[in-house]
């Protein structure tokens, strides 16, 4: 019998267009789960094991033959939450004062504030300060899909719970439940002269980071821990510091004011001279910069472009601002956990999965494009997005299981060499995937964001 980790893993090498009996090849270690009606773990492990596949068969296809992936089910879920421990000082809290769930009219709603712009929205809608039961006051007059769109339409972000028959009748879940999981398609044509090296297997490849909180920075990350040099781009003033000192680690960072002539030349020049482009703006973000698609491409034929989306591509939703947590409401994960758990409250996951597993989709389609491009010397584009890979999740059922809890990680699995980040020591977790035995490296360690110029190595 398949087992859910395994069928994870066949849907998304399927998606990527891999050998179908690559998957069978993986060898999966680590037991227990994540606390959730979800196969939370399963996905962790295989959307893992997905880049590590990639990988591999970038380097070398005979590993794909030779058991030379092997994918660990605690570790990879460990890396689904954070995956340092600091030491000696703490992380800042991960949500500002006004994010969270909110009892509306008739439903919950949750607003997403972290960002001051899109707090600012969410107030300016509600007419109060940013002090919670002011807010919570104000949520309880509207209907949740009134405030929501409200929201939304004021440039904030905020997201009505739905079940998921619900959200299988909406507009937007028909349009996600037509497309594909992904889209991976070549495009162009200028491959430089490259070949992997196995030590290091992304050694001397350039990789644009235009991605912010979790899931883009999931893939920029796996990709510096293959070797490649990642360069981080975000604006002034732009902070996530709850999250910097994890999904920073092995980048170089950056800051660019992209209204400003001079900066936005030399964002330009560095697609120019990039093999990869992760970005996770608005769709029309870059074209209004006058870099749309096409541009790219003719900047950088060879390009490995690949992209993602909160909601997905089609539909009227396409392009809505969004995060994991705020996917989890609309699409019937948060309303499933608090009604099979019996809870009196939306229940998420355990972690910002659907962050996580997209972000090692991503990376794993960045390495299926650059095998392609050194076997035709053509450029590639992608697309996935949240709502995919929470439809993923929900087509592997739902209900209260009895799983063998994960054992909380102990110092056994951090690394013992204490790392100086820019915030202070840390340890790291154990890498959750080797290829041919070698474990993800990461060349540097996690620094504040504006530390470095905007140049390449």
């Amino acid at each position: 019998m398949t087992t859910p980790d395994r069928r994870f893993l066949t849907r998304i090498w399927q998606a990527l267009g891999g050998a179908p009996a690559a998957p069978d090849r993986v060898r999966f270690t680590g037991a227990g789960s994540l606390p959730s009606i979800f196969a939370v773990s399963d996905l962790a492990v295989a959307s893992v094991a997905a880049a590590g596949l990639a990988l591999a068969e970038l380097v070398d296809a005979d590993l794909v033959d030779a058991d030379g992936v092997v994918a660990d089910r605690r570790l990879s879920s460990a890396w689904f939450g954070c995956a340092l421990r600091p030491q000696g000082w703490d992380l800042p809290p991960a949500w500002d004062a006004v994010a969270g769930d909110y009892h509306a009219a008739d439903g919950w709603i949750r607003l997403h504030t972290n960002a001051p712009h899109h707090r600012a929205a969410a107030l300016r809608v509600l007419g109060v300060a940013a002090e919670r039961a002011a807010v919570a006051r104000a949520v309880a007059g509207w209907a949740a899909d009134d405030l929501e769109a409200a929201v939304v339409a004021a440039g904030g972000c905020a997201a009505a719970m739905r079940g998921a028959d619900a959200w299988a009748q909406h507009p937007q879940g028909q349009a996600v439940a037509a497309s594909p999981l992904l889209t991976l398609e070549a495009a162009g044509q200028g491959a430089r002269d490259w070949r992997p090296d196995p030590a290091r297997p992304l050694a001397g490849i350039r990789v644009l980071d235009l991605t912010r909180v979790l899931a883009g920075p999931t893939a920029t990350r796996f990709l510096a821990g293959c070797g490649a040099q990642v360069l981080r781009i975000d604006p002034p003033g732009w902070e996530e510091p709850n999250l910097e000192p994890d999904m920073t680690l092995g980048k170089r960072c950056a800051r660019l004011d992209l209204r400003r002539a001079d900066d936005l030349a030399v964002l330009k020049r560095l697609l120019a001279q990039a093999d990869v482009l992760v970005h996770g703006y608005r769709p029309d973000a870059l074209a209004r910069l006058g870099l749309d698609a096409d541009s790219r491409r003719a900047l950088n034929p060879g390009l490995v472009d690949v992209c993602l989306d909160a909601y997905g591509w089609d539909g009227p939703w396409a392009g809505r601002r969004g995060f994991d947590s705020l996917v989890q409401m609309s699409a019937g994960i948060a309303e499933a956990g608090m009604r099979l758990l019996g809870r009196d409250k939306p229940t998420p996951l355990p972690v910002q999965a659907l962050d996580h597993a997209t972000g090692y989709i991503l990376a794993a389609m960045a390495l299926r494009g650059l095998a392609h491009r050194a076997r035709t010397g053509q450029g590639t584009v992608g697309r996935t997005a949240l709502a995919s890979t929470a439809r993923l999740l929900l087509d592997g059922g739902a209900g209260v299981v009895d799983a063998t809890p994960l054992a909380p990680e102990t110092d056994a699995d951090f690394n013992p060499v204490l790392e100086q980040t820019g915030w202070g020591p840390v340890r790291r977790l154990a890498p959750p995937v080797t290829v041919a035995g070698a474990p993800l490296a990461w060349d540097r360690p996690a620094g504040p964001l504006g530390g470095a110029a905007a140049v390449w190595e």
